[in-house]
């Protein structure tokens, strides 16, 4: 969606000095040893009567005498070519062979015949060439070890050199192929936030002239999968900047200090490029409370926040470089670096509601071919709770099943089983569930079902189905709200524990207590987290009232609870939900045990059909 810019990287300085001694030294030992001996023109040694032989048959062109040696040196031309030769003479026979060869008059006479070949190409052998050929070996080799520290070859160094360098990835907006808002469904409170930056960016001379200034940080805060980098991406594409990325952990370094270094060589590209937007992803990574029990810490941590927190107060607002955060645990960070003149306003990007999840639905669903008739209501309503990334999933999903099946097109039905395979697994067709095993699951499910149906506020029944799953199940029911459900009244958590142990009381009531099976075991787990929760969260207990007996932490990852009671107040509470799922456990089997030909009938249907829809359920249930 972005044009991707390298980053800037000054390369260390090539070592001149060290090729050329290098070069030298080699250059130098090549000369003594082996390039006199491939200069210099071969010899060809002769006998004395064969010389004389020559002579006679007029292969001898030029002759020269060595004195020094006592023997003749000549060219004689044998077969087309020239060849250099020597021969000794016998010490008598000078005066006659000088004779001899006076009388051949196409025998030239030299002072010497030189033996080496001619000094440009010995210079140019010997010193140019291998000069060249080492540079040429020494300029690749540096090219590819740049190359290695840059991370561009597998195996590589990656930044080992390059300490002191932010490593960001900086985008540059294209207006046709950026993110822009329209791209994002389901947040329009958090795009709304940030419209004020992206004017801002387009036409800064409007907020200064009054005096305005630009939020130096924005926070975006929320569950995994709900959008945050996108949201980040699109703010700019529609203001049209450089777009800098990367994540709080690639600021942590092995050596103390570096990631202070990065932080400053990031906010030094920002402020070249400004107008721009700086996006620290998982940025808890570095911004978490600096340590206060006296007990040491993490120094390379803490230098890198402090570093960012200077970096905030130092940068000017006025150049248009906003720096945007996100992360799962604001309650992680520092207060330092949450105070205004830093991180000024946090946007909250939560999942999204009914109808933001239909926008969602509705934009991935332009991505693949689907029939017109698909009801994303339905869908919506059936994935509460559901963050963007596993909608995308679901569409993705059910594309896959659709081609699967051998469809050009997406089907109500795809859809609707996509969702059960991301909510419950794919169904496991080759399990083999034995007839009892299968008869105790539609039991099980049809007393789900039933004790739901039997209550006034319970979610309508939509599906049962008793195809095991991927993960695990070997049945389950699924219920879904007509609306969006922001509430919970203490009548409906009551209702909600007797329907989760509807399973276990139909086990119960059909093959009695000593043949109740480890099926219950997640209803249990859920049961128990609901009862406690009444009690502890949200004072719903006459006893206890309102006082809050348990803290939540990582509310966006999960929330993890913490009881912060004394060790005889915990005690209490474990008897109050103990006491408050046995009371829902007797509700549920009295219902049963009230309406037990309804029981085996449904529960023999669904043992017939396996997948069984509400209206299937309902129709029966009121015959």
């Amino acid at each position: 969606m972005h044009e991707e810019v390298e980053n800037r990287k000054s390369p260390p300085k090539r070592p001149f000095i060290f090729y050329a001694v290098i070069a030298m030294i080699v250059i130098m030992l090549l000369n003594a040893w082996v390039f006199p001996s491939l200069l210099r023109r071969s010899v060809v040694e002769v006998g004395y009567d064969q010389f004389l032989e020559m002579i006679d048959s007029d292969e001898v062109k030029e002759v020269s005498y060595d004195e020094t040696s006592g023997q003749f040196v000549f060219i004689a031309e044998r077969d087309g070519e020239n060849w250099i030769c020597k021969t000794g003479i016998w010490p008598d026979d000078g005066e006659r062979l000088l004779q001899q060869l006076m009388e051949h008059d196409d025998i030239k006479f030299s002072a010497t015949i030189p033996t080496q070949a001619d000094p440009l190409i010995t210079f140019v052998v010997s010193w140019i060439l291998p000069m060249a050929f080492f540079f040429l070996i020494g300029d690749l080799f540096y090219r590819w070890m740049r190359k290695k520290m840059n991370g561009q070859i597998p195996g590589g160094m990656g930044n080992a050199m390059s300490f002191g360098k932010s490593g960001a990835k900086i985008y540059v907006a294209d207006a046709k192929t950026g993110v822009r808002f329209s791209d994002v469904a389901g947040q329009d409170e958090a795009k709304e936030a940030l419209v004020e930056v992206v004017d801002f960016l387009h036409e800064p001379k409007k907020y200064t002239a009054i005096g305005a200034k630009l939020p130096k940080g924005i926070l975006l805060v929320g569950p995994p999968g709900t959008g945050k980098t996108l949201l980040a991406k699109a703010v700019a594409g529609e203001a049209g900047v450089p777009f800098f990325s990367i994540s709080g952990s690639e600021f942590v370094e092995m050596f103390v200090g570096m990631g202070a270094a990065k932080v400053r060589d990031l906010f030094k590209q920002a402020n070249e490029k400004a107008p721009c937007i700086v996006f620290i992803d998982e940025i808890d990574a570095i911004g978490q409370k600096r340590n206060t029990s006296g007990m040491g810490g993490n120094d390379e941590r803490e230098q890198t926040l402090n570093q960012l927190l200077a970096e905030m107060d130092g940068f000017d607002g006025q150049k248009g470089v906003v720096l945007l955060g996100a992360t799962n645990r604001p309650e992680s960070l520092d207060p330092a670096l949450l105070r205004p003149g830093r991180f000024d306003r946090r946007v909250p990007v939560e999942l999204p509601d009914l109808q933001g999840r239909k926008a969602i639905l509705t934009v991935h669903a332009k991505d693949v071919k689907a029939e017109p008739n698909i009801d994303w209501d339905v869908i919506a309503r059936a994935t509460a709770g559901a963050s963007g990334a596993e909608l995308a999933n679901i569409i993705n999903e059910a594309a896959l099943r659709a081609v699967r099946e051998g469809r050009k097109a997406l089907t109500q039905a795809d859809v609707e089983e996509s969702v059960e395979t991301v909510i419950a697994g794919a169904q496991r067709k080759s399990a083999v569930v034995s007839d009892r095993e299968k008869k105790i699951v539609a039991y099980h499910e049809i007393g789900h079902a039933l004790v739901a149906a039997l209550q006034s506020h319970s979610a309508p029944v939509t599906k049962i189905t008793i195809v095991p799953r991927t993960s695990g199940a070997l049945g389950y029911t699924m219920q879904v709200d007509e609306g969006e459900r922001m509430l919970m009244s203490r009548t409906e958590i009551l209702g909600k524990i007797a329907t989760l142990t509807g399973g276990r009381s139909a086990e119960e009531l059909i093959f009695g207590e000593d043949n109740m099976t480890t099926g219950a075991s997640n209803d249990i787990e859920q049961a128990t987290k609901l009862a406690r929760a009444m009690i502890t969260r949200y004072g719903m207990t006459d006893e206890f009232d309102m006082v809050a007996l348990e803290t939540v932490q990582n509310q966006y990852l999960g929330g993890d609870a913490s009881l912060t009671c004394a060790a005889d107040t915990a005690s209490r509470i474990d008897e109050r939900v103990v006491e408050t799922v046995k009371a829902a456990h007797e509700k549920a089997r009295s219902l049963l045990a009230q309406h037990e030909p309804q029981l085996h009938k449904l529960a023999a249907y669904l043992l017939e059909k396996e997948t069984i829809t509400g209206e299937e359920f309902m129709r029966l249930l009121k015959e």
